[in-house]
């Protein structure tokens, strides 16, 4: 039985929990659609510490019931800034439901995998609940969810597009992409506003300064890497107007989606620009502005984020039960944030962005000899990684250059003269990690991208890196399978993908073989496959079937593709046209369709 003393381990999540930390009431209130997990690698338990460490005070809802008398919404009562709404490491619909629309075996964020613990697109659902409970308390927006559906985009699981998210929910803004910079300056704005006794500001029923709509609005417009509505045009701040793109309004792109496909190239590229351009789109009577993200938090900042006084524990309410996903990540540790692979159907740049964000080695070993320490720590820390295993520290070597870029992708169609792909950092970390007391073995589970590793970097100190990389990788961090990711064969859908041909998949699979017969190693390599992607034909995959044939790979991680929003290749898939080019690209889109190319996956039965 956990003890009180115990409870004030995590943030609180009931009354009594604020009660045994002595407050009358949160600062703060966040309410999650996942299970809370105090681990740097959820978003909510993120943000509730930063703000934390900022001083405030914040309680975490997880997973509250939307049914009945709510009184999950009302158990912790009106909190002196705002509601945060944080639906989920997953987009909800994602983590809900297959490409074919059908219920997945289980919800890897829910106690026992349940699947009745969040409605779907709880961002909606929780925000338009306390917007009905408490109509003057400001409600913030956060997570992939809200973040991804900022503007005009194309729901799968409708089947139509949809307006910014901010509309259906009734929410006052979004923090898109990665939330700590954005939220600790709105917290800043708003605890001076009550030092100072603004007069925008309200009270509540015991007489007590809180901050009410008008002075939430007066306090954040214009505040960068949020997405907000306004009125009317006119009341776009003028400094966000000077740098604008007015997009086409929502009911255009819903009568013409020639017009949807030139919205999202803008949306794109200034999602990945370090001096983006202020969004604006005219939807259903309202103009949502969304303002340019932060530049990509600094080491020391990121650092900040990752060494909060985390439990790294499911709150003691999960005793007994088992947490899926934090049963994969518990003894991992993310070394970076950020890609600059750009692949057309992934969201991770669109909400991390394209430039990379490292911690310091310090940083992360100090999180490693923290892992050791855990009761059911065994010596083999399962990841050391990030959205892409082999990007840490990369960046370009003139950042002037990037300072004027707005490529997607700093490796496609090739790798970029300027980037600096050098692995030596890595290494060393890989190293550090292994010398650690209690480490007998790291592995590296997050995807490795081949092609920083195959490409002649017209510099032998980084092919020569490159090389001891490879090594490395292969011969000490590789669980008996290592992941990667040539997701086809046929070089006209690998092109729309935006990844490398498949001859590089060739290639490093002949060195992978070789250096483990060298070292006489038994390890296999996994490679990731998607069917029915935009571009893609039956007589492509039946192409696909034939090379893995010939290269007797029996295929396990494989995926029919499921449009997301805000990707390339769901803009392509929804409105026909490929977004750069204008150029019609077929899709597979009857299930029919995409049965029929799923089953190549399976030659071998």
């Amino acid at each position: 039985m956990t003890n009180n003393n115990d409870l004030t381990r995590w943030l609180p999540t009931t009354r009594r929990e604020m009660e045994l930390r002595g407050w009358d009431r949160p600062d703060v209130i966040l309410f999650s659609g996942d299970a809370y997990v105090d681990h740097p690698s959820f978003g909510a338990a993120v943000i509730g510490r930063i703000l934390e460490a900022e001083g405030l005070r914040v309680a975490i809802v997880p997973q509250p019931d939307w049914h009945g008398d709510l009184r999950d919404f009302r158990r912790l009562g009106r909190p002196r800034l705002w509601f945060g709404i944080a639906p989920g490491c997953m987009d909800s619909m994602v983590n809900k439901y297959t490409a074919a629309r059908r219920l997945r075996s289980e919800d890897a964020y829910s106690p026992d995998g349940r699947h009745d613990m969040r409605p779907e697109y709880p961002t909606i659902v929780y925000s338009r609940i306390l917007r009905q409970l408490y109509p003057d308390v400001p409600i913030v927006l956060g997570g992939i969810e809200a973040s991804l559906r900022r503007l005009t985009h194309y729901d799968y699981w409708q089947d139509k597009f949809l307006p910014s998210i901010l509309l259906p929910s009734g929410a006052d803004l979004i923090v898109y992409g990665m939330g700590e910079l954005p939220t600790i300056e709105i917290a800043h704005r708003l605890t001076q506003m009550i030092d100072e006794y603004h007069p925008a500001l309200s009270y509540d029923e015991q007489g007590e300064a809180c901050i009410g709509l008008e002075a939430f609005r007066e306090a954040v417009t214009g505040d960068n890497q949020i997405a907000q509505t306004v009125a009317a045009y006119d009341q776009v701040p003028d400094a966000l107007k000077q740098e604008c793109i007015e997009l086409h309004p929502h009911a255009e792109c819903l009568a013409e989606p020639r017009k949807q496909a030139e919205n999202f190239r803008h949306i794109e590229e200034e999602s990945n620009k370090l001096h983006a351009q202020t969004l604006v789109q005219q939807t259903l009577g309202k103009w949502i502005v969304v303002t340019p993200p932060y530049p990509p938090m600094t080491t020391e900042q990121l650092d900040h984020s990752f060494d909060l006084p985390y439990t790294r524990l499911p709150h003691p309410k999960y005793k007994g039960k088992r947490i899926p996903a934090y049963e994969m990540i518990r003894h991992s540790v993310c070394l970076h944030r950020g890609c600059f692979g750009g692949c057309a159907f992934c969201t991770i740049s669109a909400h991390q962005g394209k430039f990379i964000a490292s911690r310091s080695p310090e940083s992360i070993l100090r999180e490693v000899r923290q892992v050791t320490q855990m009761p059911d720590f065994r010596g083999y820390i399962s990841d050391l990684g990030g959205p892409s295993a082999n990007m840490y520290r990369m960046a370009g070597r003139d950042q002037e250059k990037c300072a004027h870029c707005k490529r997607p992708s700093c490796i496609h169609p090739k790798i970029c003269p300027n980037l600096n792909g050098d692995h030596r950092p890595l290494i060393d970390i890989y190293k550090a990690v292994d010398a650690q007391p209690g480490v007998k073995k790291s592995f590296i589970g997050s995807g490795v991208r081949y092609d920083l590793l195959l490409h002649d970097w017209k510099d032998e100190k980084l092919n020569h890196a490159a090389k001891d990389y490879t090594k490395e990788l292969i011969t000490h961090h590789v669980s008996g399978r290592l992941k990667v990711a040539p997701e086809h064969t046929e070089d006209h859908v690998l092109q729309l993908m935006r990844k490398p041909s498949f001859e590089q998949f060739h290639q490093f699979k002949a060195l992978f073989d070789h250096i483990c017969q060298r070292e006489g190693l038994r390890q296999q390599i996994i490679p990731y496959f998607i069917s029915s992607h935009p571009g893609c034909h039956e007589q492509d995959m039946a192409r696909l079937a034939e090379q893995v044939r010939h290269m007797s790979l029996r295929l396990e991680q494989v995926q029919d593709f499921t449009p997301t929003p805000m990707t390339v290749s769901t803009e392509t898939w929804a409105t026909g046209l490929h977004p750069y080019t204008l150029q019609p690209v077929f899709s597979a889109k009857s299930p029919e369709e995409k049965r029929r190319q799923k089953q190549y996956f399976f030659w071998d039965k």
